[in-house]
């Protein structure tokens, strides 16, 4: 090995590199994972915060031109990178293993708020992702005929460490996505009506209740409007951040400003707004105007196509996600912009403890 050729110096240049997703220096976000030297040759290892990291090329080539200006001396260069998923483990006190919980909602009905939730949960999941769907709209659940699931869950009993046993909900699997809803335990056709304490009791269960297992992520699909069930969540666990969904125009844009409004007050971070339904009579750009307004990330846009209104009434969203869909590019940009929001929040914000209870 050349004695001109440092791995203190390449770490240092590279180290400095700027991400150029959560734009802040590798080596204070903890990203490079290792320098190698072998000879003349330098093996760059870098970790991504998350499985939908959109910009490796981009990060190879910095960091690249980065070692090679700390030595002329060094002959080839080999980028790689490892892939994990970054957390709040956000399960806080009722032992829920989960690194981050997303929370999908809107200001008002109507605007494709759950087919984006299950657009999000099948789009991480294409990543690699492990990945639970929760559909907390209690008096309107779509989940499960968006999926194509139905039926009462399973139970099984769990054994705790001082020798009790409970008993645990077993989502639905849908695709390779963990699904609960209280549209699996109520006819399709029957009313739910519940004042604020049934609704809380309703949602503990579905997440301290449920064996999740261990997820990345786990969406949660949020009835419209600004009601019990945010106060309900920010109480019980550490949310990573909401997603807003949104159609273009300004009646929807106005409901949308409140629902951002909510989950300010209850202290949950806004990960960006969706505009979907882009294009047609809905008109384009209202939502990325309006984020820009407030200073919200702007997460992108999904249009108004009949193959995603086709797959959601057939139960198969997560068809979009096949080759050769024409919403599968805006669906996964999406997913992408999210997950990076994501592991912005958890790079500027400290980890919640991670309690073992059953």
């Amino acid at each position: 090995m050349s004695e001109s050729i440092s791995r203190e110096a390449v770490e240092a240049g590279v180290g400095a590199v700027t991400d150029p997703e959560l734009g802040r220096p590798l080596q204070e976000l903890g990203m490079l994972h290792q320098v190698e030297l072998t000879g003349s040759d330098v093996g760059i290892t870098i970790e991504l915060p998350t499985l939908a990291y959109p910009g490796q090329q981009r990060l190879a080539e910095a960091a690249e031109a980065a070692a090679r200006k700390t030595s002329a001396e060094i002959n080839k260069i080999t980028v790689s990178f490892v892939q994990t998923t970054r957390g709040k483990q956000s399960g806080g006190d009722i032992g829920l293993r989960v690194k981050n919980i997303i929370a999908v909602g809107s200001g008002k009905g109507g605007v494709g708020k759950s087919t984006i939730a299950a657009s999000l949960a099948y789009g991480l999941k294409h990543f690699g992702a492990s990945v639970g769907l929760m559909d907390a709209d209690v008096y309107g659940p779509s989940i499960p005929h968006l999926v194509g699931v139905s039926g009462n869950p399973a139970i099984k009993e769990v054994a705790t460490p001082d020798g009790r046993t409970v008993e645990r909900m077993l989502p639905k699997d849908a695709g390779g996505v963990k699904v609960m809803s209280i549209g699996f335990m109520v006819p399709a056709e029957q009313a739910v009506i519940w004042r604020g304490p049934m609704l809380h009791k309703a949602l503990m269960q579905f997440l301290a209740q449920t064996d999740w297992g261990e997820l990345d992520y786990l969406i949660v699909d949020m009835p419209p409007g600004t009601g019990d069930v945010a106060l309900t969540l920010s109480q019980a666990v550490g949310i990573a951040g909401a997603v807003v969904v949104c159609t273009p125009q300004q009646v929807a844009l106005l409901d949308a400003v409140k629902a951002i409004g909510m989950f300010g007050q209850v202290k949950i971070p806004v990960l960006g707004m969706v505009e979907n339904m882009s294009g047609d009579i809905f008109g384009r750009g209202g939502t990325r105007a309006k984020a820009e307004e407030m200073g919200v990330p702007f997460l992108g846009e999904v249009p108004a196509i009949a193959d995603i209104r086709e797959k959601g009434d057939a139960g198969q969203i997560a068809a979009l996600f096949d080759e050769g869909c024409a919403a599968r590019d805006p669906l996964l940009h999406v997913c992408q912009r999210t997950a990076i929001e994501v592991a912005r929040q958890v790079v500027d914000q400290p980890t919640m403890p991670q309690l073992d209870i059953l």
